[in-house]
């Protein structure tokens, strides 16, 4: 008898038992006729998803057999959604699809149709479903949705569908698809060859490989990815994902749909790419922007996004930011082309989803169309996945399509079904297993008999466990060195050179369109600038720069931003590049997770930096892990303004002033700068443009508020904290490489070193001055970077002296005085050292927060400590 458990042997056994007792059909049906009457679905249709089904299904049973030997690391399998083959069926391989981890079958059907050589209609040929218009269906306006924006701010949103995009590198690179950057062309099979390794053999470039040959390939690719292996193609042994460039498919490594928001950003990218005009510049552009060579999109023209997760995650944040978005969006007339795909299989983990409740949810959600079918039913999934896919390409909008699937075998190889699951439900579920329902239709309408169908069954298992034998012995990642090697490469020298190219263009083919963009009123001829009129000039001159950069945010349009850094930007270069977003973090982000997948150059804003943990995940769990598990394939390159740090005396308490760094810092591979003058600030910011776009680099530009409008730095109006901007002949001299500190000396500069940051460099120049009266020489080491550290600088300036002071307005624990500390002691450094850091407290409201934060006397009274030493 067989048990109540779902465990892979009984899967199997009950497949088996099933089929057998399936009936011949009265006649044999030309497996080209439709499997049933009102459908379009053949029978050679159905065989293929039958096929990538069956294939997902081994794939299942092998990681479970890979598991009970120790040798497979990921057992969390996709039975029970195989339905999801037919989702794959209704798209196109060109549309990039973002798949949660049940998503098996999707893949194995996305890489052969792939190839080119399934029964489904060919990805390039003219569909009816998939041509684009202006308005509802038959070209006329849908019921409850504004043909217009109905105001300014809402016109400024639909100008923002507009947008130009590029990530123009100079002599660096191409930016090729999905981000990528390239010496030439686009990324796909070969953009990492090494992790790629013999998977090209099996399933080869798209287009040249029969079904059976690719079903294999994806097989050896997932097959890869549960053991870890180094030739995993698109982790390369780093993750368990679902992706692959050639097959547009962007891995994602949440189970709680923080890839989401990403994906509502990869729509707006691709809508911005596709209103391009003729000459190749958005509608609405102003040409002051339109410097360097036309954005390229990775994806055709009227693809459409595909964004799949589990029932739970629509209670995530995450989930409720993106498709409030994508709603927001949706009702000021912006249009964003995103399919979500919602598989409710009603449980996340061992927690049941209450009845009704995600239809309830996703019907309930504004701007997104709704469609729903039977996930098990492979007809009904079908039809409904070419309906709701056929209206996102063709209006350009959001819709939610809510498959009812089962799980089978658990959420995962440990899992004890029984302590949360009754025997009858599991039942209930094996009765709806979609491989089943699938075999049972062919059998029907008389396309296969059950013993054929065994016998591709078997052939297939017989297939995946070869593939899996073979895998095993594959080498795995060795060293530490090739674990990171993709996290964050750095390439100084380009970076360098790119920004010697932009200062090329400024001066010579730009400098007409640079002089309209400034009004005639050049930035190095204004005068002494602040720190936010020096960001703002070179936010300017990176617009100029980067025909596809973006800046946007809350109030950074029309107001030009809360503190005016911003001032003027989208006057210059019109609202498709310079927009306003609505007020939440987490999809700010998203936002600009997507557009730079797509290939543009975002720069968010992030109003305060108290706000930035709303949604630091997306930087940590998107953002900077893109490049990671993808082995550098895809990337997200990225310039996120911060408005941060502390000093802001009596301005709002610890949301407009918080002095934490800490949460950023532990990111791998993300840059962080914080220029404190303005005569770092251009050069800082250019560096981060420039590294985003040669490197892929994820940056977090942490601009201290209270020195924004600073001006003095000695004494009231003396005017030392200004700094003229240099003309563009001068910025390849006055270039700050990433991780590269800043040293000032005072004095002899030879009796202490004062390591700091932020405010801390102003506070600290002035101590210095202090200190020169009374004959102490001090250096000044500035650091800039917190991230990377500048590691060389700091052993060099504090073995100078032999006495080192680390000034750090964070707080004591998690404070960047702590990796400063802990570099001097890594470097070798033996001198006598001193931390002065902020309290371990929130920041207080008005004149209490001096009683919490560094001051100058600390500082002075710090360094009189270590010479008394």
């Amino acid at each position: 008898m067989l048990s109540d458990v779902t465990t892979a042997q009984d899967l199997d056994d009950r497949f088996r038992e099933t089929l057998a007792k399936l009936a011949a059909a009265p006649r044999r049906r030309d497996p080209a006729e439709p499997v049933r009457d009102g459908t379009a679905l053949t029978g050679a249709q159905l065989l293929d998803l039958f096929d990538a089904q069956v294939t997902s299904r081994q794939l299942d049973l092998a990681g479970r057999w890979l598991r009970s030997f120790g040798e497979g690391f990921h057992t969390i399998g996709s039975a029970g959604h195989e339905g999801n083959a037919a989702v794959a069926a209704a798209l196109r391989p060109g549309d990039p699809a973002l798949l949660h981890y049940r998503s098996g079958a999707f893949y194995c059907l996305r890489a052969a149709l792939a190839a080119g050589r399934t029964a489904f209609p060919d990805p390039a040929s003219p569909d009816p479903a998939g041509s684009t218009d202006e308005g509802g269906p038959d070209g006329h306006a849908d019921p409850g949705r504004p043909d217009a924006a109905p105001d300014a701010a809402a016109a400024a949103a639909a100008a923002a569908a507009d947008a130009d995009a590029d990530a123009d590198v100079g002599s660096a690179g191409s930016i090729s698809s999905a981000g990528a950057v390239h010496p030439s062309g686009p990324a796909g099979p070969s953009a990492n060859p090494v992790a790629r390794g013999d998977a090209a053999e099996e399933a080869g470039p798209a287009g040249e490989t029969d079904p059976e040959d690719a079903y294999a390939g994806a097989a050896r690719d997932v097959l890869r990815g549960m053991v870890a292996s180094a030739r995993e193609p698109i982790a390369g042994g780093r993750h368990k994902v679902f992706g692959r460039a050639d097959l547009a498919v962007v891995p994602t490594t949440s189970t709680i749909a923080s890839h989401l928001p990403r994906a509502v950003g990869v729509g707006l990218a691709l809508e911005r790419l596709r209103r391009r005009d003729p000459a190749g510049r958005p509608a609405g552009a102003a040409p002051a922007g339109d410097v360097g060579q036309p954005p390229r999109s990775p994806w055709p023209p009227d693809a459409i996004v595909v964004c799949s997760f589990g029932d739970a995650s629509v209670n995530h944040a995450s989930a409720t930011a993106a498709f409030n978005t994508a709603g927001w969006y949706d009702h000021t007339g912006l249009r964003i082309p995103v399919l979500f795909i919602c598989e409710d299989n009603g449980l996340g983990a061992s927690v049941r989803s209450p009845e009704g409740w995600v239809e309830a949810t996703l019907r309930a959600k504004p701007g997104i169309r709704y469609f729903a079918a039977d996930g098990t039913d492979p007809v009904h999934t079908y039809e409904a996945a070419v309906e709701a896919a056929g209206w996102v390409r063709r209006h350009r909008r959001p819709a939610v399509l809510h498959l009812s699937t089962v799980r089978l075998m658990g959420h995962a190889g440990g899992d004890a079904e029984a302590a949360y699951r009754r025997p009858g439900e599991l039942a209930a579920d094996l009765a709806r297993d979609p491989l089943l329902a699938t075999a049972r239709l062919l059998v029907e309408a008389g396309t296969a008999t059950a013993e054929e169908l065994l016998t591709r069954y078997d052939e297939r298992g017989w297939q995946v466990r070869r593939i899996a034998e073979e895998v095993l012995g594959e080498p795995k990642l060795a060293s530490a060195a090739e674990v990171v090697a993709e996290i964050a490469p750095r390439r100084p020298a380009r970076v360098a050179r790119a920004v010697a190219d932009a200062a090329t263009r400024a001066a010579g083919p730009g400098a007409v369109a640079r002089a309209e963009a400034f009004g005639g009123r050049l930035p190095e001829l204004a005068g002494p600038l602040t720190l936010a009129q020096s960001i703002n000039a070179a936010l300017a001159d990176g617009m100029l720069d980067h025909p596809g950069m973006v800046v946007f945010g809350e109030d950074v349009a029309a107001k030009g931003g809360v503190y005016e850094v911003t001032k003027g930007l989208r006057d210059r270069f019109g609202a498709a590049r310079v927009f306003d977003t609505l007020l939440d973090e987490t999809s700010i982000l998203g936002l600009g997770l997507g557009a730079g997948l797509a290939g543009l150059l975002p720069v968010p804003e992030i109003q305060y930096l108290a706000y930035l943990h709303n949604a630091e995940d997306q930087l940590r769990g998107e953002a900077a892990t893109m490049r990671f598990f993808s082995s550098g394939a895809f990337r997200n390159p990225m310039v996120v303004r911060v408005a941060g740090l502390a000093y802001q005396e009596g301005s709002d308490g610890h949301f407009h002033n918080d002095n934490s760094l800490a949460v950023l810092r532990d990111v791998p591979g993300l840059v962080i700068a914080v220029p404190a003058r303005p005569d770092d600030a251009a050069p800082m910011l250019r560096a981060c443009l420039a590294s985003a776009a040669v490197d892929g680099s994820v940056c977090v530009f942490v601009e201290p508020i209270a020195l924004y409008h600073t001006r003095d730095l000695y004494a009231e109006s003396d005017g030392e904290w200004l700094a003229d901007y240099p003309e563009p002949e001068a910025w390849p001299a006055g270039h700050a490489p990433v991780g590269r500190a800043r040293v000032y000396g005072v004095g002899s500069a030879e009796d202490v070193t004062i390591i700091t940051f932020g405010n801390g460099v102003r506070m600290s120049l002035r101590a210095a001055a202090a200190l020169a009266d009374e004959g102490v020489g001090t250096r000044v080491v500035d650091l800039r970077w917190i991230a990377p550290l500048p590691v060389a600088d700091i052993v060099r300036e504090a073995s100078a002296t032999g006495r080192v002071l680390v000034v750090d307005e964070t707080r004591r624990s998690g404070g960047v005085g702590e990796g400063v500390l802990a570099a001097l002691v890594d470097g070798g450094y033996v001198g006598a050292a001193l931390r002065v850091a902020a309290i371990d407290s929130f920041v207080p409201l008005g004149p209490a927060a001096r009683q919490v934060l560094v001051s100058e006397k600390a500082i002075t009274q710090g360094a009189r400590t270590l010479l008394a030493r």
